[in-house]
């Protein structure tokens, strides 16, 4: 198949690209438009040059089989340059997406035809990395400083309509008539002169444009490099002529792109897409049709698993067992549909058709015909077989049932029912309906075919999955344990909770475990028994400090629910530690470091030993969307593999000591630090 052709549309030349799936810009690609804008230039009977795409859209972006490779000439820029250098006018017939690359080109060409559900931006940042085809240079000059910040230093797409306000898109046309409008407009601006040449424009920036930008985004930016790196590319377009400025873009790119940022980054792009494949699983292994889902539980797991079905057109039955419950369950799933509305996500139609496709019920029999059955009460052994022994009789035969637990044994669930080939887990993330990460876990009996149509539908529901196998917490959980049990123990032997919660701020984390812990509520599953303190959760709830939403827990909140250090709770750990006759003493950032983040390094290298995942990059994709691990550290396992294997063997073993009695070095750790492997 050749990948770029050419057609005559009279003094037109029509140049289409049809290389599927998304027309990335690879060597055919770029050799093939190079050679038709050669002989759009030789043939003085061509008096315009329209560049469009085949399949569902414009050129999509690089093409990431290239990457990390020597780059085959045209490359990009080059490429670009002799477009826009071409003396007859080029338009770009945009549909589907044009990102990254791909708005390069349209920006090189003189002007860009668009139909209005055509998408375009330079996504390059969540890379690491910036546009380095002239894209920070170009766009600034063709929609100004502050919509080019938006669009380079978010890297969110814009759509057509919003790309034609900004002056982006010269015309919009009709959704089944692009091609010809494209042509259309060809002829009518063929003989206009001089041609609007992006490179030649002036870049427009309002007064404290940079400034009023880095404000507003700085919590969003906090431990980025390549945000800031865009910034300057964006200022060098403002300020200096544009081969000048192209020269600082290219700077800036070489020195990003070697980053361990940027190699973080683009390690979880891959990773997220190899987590979708399954090892031993047929492409053609046969699915499942899931019509209508079922949920049993309408808390706030169960109802945010609900809007995940009803987003995507799937009716939902819920189940509770009591009225009042199941009254409280839809009127919350209904509140977070209306703050949908508010933040413009959805429209009042979109929700009308969801809702009305909610069916509240306290009655298992009316679970009967759904597809899939997902379960999503409390987490606890004999709850959950109670409610599969029950869902088992009621369920319609091969319909899927699932389990929404976080640490239990999703074959002990399955053995309770007389089809444990159709059970799995399927583990969400609280909101459920906000976080991206689902831990998809393979029972022993799990059949292909349930398997695999709980990874297609992870995709429909917008989820990133990953295969877990059966172990207590999965691949997740079992990995926070240590991290959280190193963090209480090292609170006992002398750090301050705000000792050890700066050290994961500094490292990226959101939150630090002390934080997150206080906003939760340090009351849940708390026994309510004030006499009982055996731990120092149990301790500070004995004394009222429940969290936040008590004004204190290993924190002080003010009325804004801001947190100081708190005397109290530093006074109730010490007790507590004298009492266990743990002695205290100064505790180093290094030493919270290897105890909290080393240990779960350590742990993710066992669940590999033991087949609990299928790659080292599934732990990291969980970590960065089930957890917030910073993504530009790219998950445990990569972070490990950047900063050596043997520093995290040789800080274990300096902490060992302290690490407890049931703490042992993974083999697998040990032997590829020794070896100087990595695990990615």
């Amino acid at each position: 198949m050749t990948i770029i052709t050419t057609e005559r549309a009279g003094d037109v030349l029509v140049v289409i690209s049809n290389n599927p799936p998304v027309n990335a810009l690879g060597h055919a690609v770029r050799d093939g438009l190079a050679k038709a804008i050669d002989a759009a230039a030789a043939d003085p009977a061509i008096k315009a040059v329209v560049i469009r795409c085949e399949g569902r859209t414009f050129f999509a972006g690089a093409d990431i089989t290239e990457f990390g490779k020597p780059m085959k000439d045209p490359q990009l820029p080059e490429l670009l340059e002799r477009i826009e250098a071409l003396d007859k006018p080029v338009v770009a017939a945009i549909h589907g997406t044009a990102l990254g690359g791909g708005l390069e080109t349209a920006l090189a060409c003189h002007y860009r035809v668009a139909v209005p559900s055509a998408k375009l931006g330079l996504p390059e940042v969540k890379l690491g990395i910036l546009p380095g085809a002239g894209g920070t240079q170009r766009l600034p000059r063709v929609v100004g400083a502050e919509a080019a910040l938006e669009m380079i230093v978010g890297g969110a797409p814009i759509g057509a309509k919003k790309a034609a306000e900004v002056g982006l898109v010269d015309r919009l046309a009709a959704e089944d008539n692009l091609a010809a409008e494209a042509i259309a407009f060809a002829r009518e601006v063929a003989d206009k002169r001089p041609l609007p040449r992006t490179s030649e424009r002036k870049a427009v920036a309002e007064p404290g444009v940079f400034e009023a930008f880095r404000a507003k985004n700085a919590k969003k930016m906090k431990g980025f490099e390549a945000p800031e790196a865009c910034i300057e590319a964006i200022q060098a377009a403002i300020d200096l002529p544009f081969r000048e400025g192209l020269e600082v873009e290219r700077r800036l790119i070489a020195k990003l792109i070697v980053s361990d940022q940027s190699k973080a980054q683009r390690h979880i792009f891959f990773a997220e897409r190899a987590a979708a494949k399954v090892d031993g699983l047929p492409a053609d292994t046969p699915l499942i049709p899931v019509k209508s889902v079922g949920v049993i539980g309408a808390g706030t797991m169960g109802g945010g698993i609900a809007m995940n079905f009803l987003s995507i057109g799937v009716p939902v039955t819920i189940l509770e067992a009591e009225q009042a419950a199941l009254d409280r369950g839809v009127g919350v799933i209904a509140k977070n549909y209306a703050n949908n509305v508010k933040s413009g996500r959805m429209t009042e139609a979109q929700v009308e058709k969801a809702m009305a496709l909610l069916k509240p019920t306290l009655s298992y029999d009316d679970l009967a015909q759904a597809d899939l059955v997902i379960e999503a009460v409390f987490e606890n052994m004999d709850v959950k077989k109670e409610v599969f022994a029950r869902l088992d009789k009621a369920a319609k035969p091969g319909a899927i049932l699932a389990t929404n637990t976080s640490y239990l044994d999703v074959d002990e669930i399955a053995s309770v029912t007389a089809r444990p080939e159709y059970v799995l887990g399927m583990h969400f993330f609280s909101p459920a309906n906000v976080m991206k990460l689902l831990e998809v876990v393979r029972g022993a009996k799990t059949s292909d075919s349930v398997l695999a149509t709980a990874m297609a539908l992870a995709k429909q529901i917008r989820k990133i999955a990953v295969v877990a196998g059966v172990c207590h917490g999965f691949i997740g959980n079992r990995m926070l344990k240590p991290r959280q049990d190193q963090a209480g123990q090292l609170i006992l032997e002398g750090a301050k909770p705000s000792d050890v919660d700066r050290v994961f701020l500094d490292f990226g984390f959101p939150m630090g475990p002390f934080q997150l812990a206080d906003l939760a509520g340090l009351d849940i599953g708390w026994h309510r028994d004030p006499t009982r303190r055996e731990t120092v959760r149990e301790a500070l709830c004995a004394e009222g400090r429940l969290g936040q939403k008590s004004g204190g827990g290993f924190y002080d909140y003010d009325e804004k629910r801001q947190r100081t250090p708190s005397p109290v709770a530093e006074r109730i750990i010490a007790e507590f530690a004298a009492a266990k006759g743990i002695p205290q003493r100064q505790i180093s950032d290094e030493e919270i470091r290897e105890r909290c983040l080393y240990t779960m390094v350590n742990e993710g290298a066992k669940i590999l030993e033991e087949g609990k995942a299928q790659r080292a990059s599934d732990i990291d994709v969980v970590w960065v969307y089930g957890y917030g691990w910073p993504v530009y550290r790219g998950g445990p396992m990569l972070w490990a593999d950047q900063i050596g294997l043997k520093t995290v063997v040789d800080g274990l073993k300096r902490q060992a000591d302290r690490l407890g009695p049931d703490f042992s070095l993974s083999p697998l750790l040990v032997a590829k630090a020794e070896k100087g492997e990595t695990f990615n």
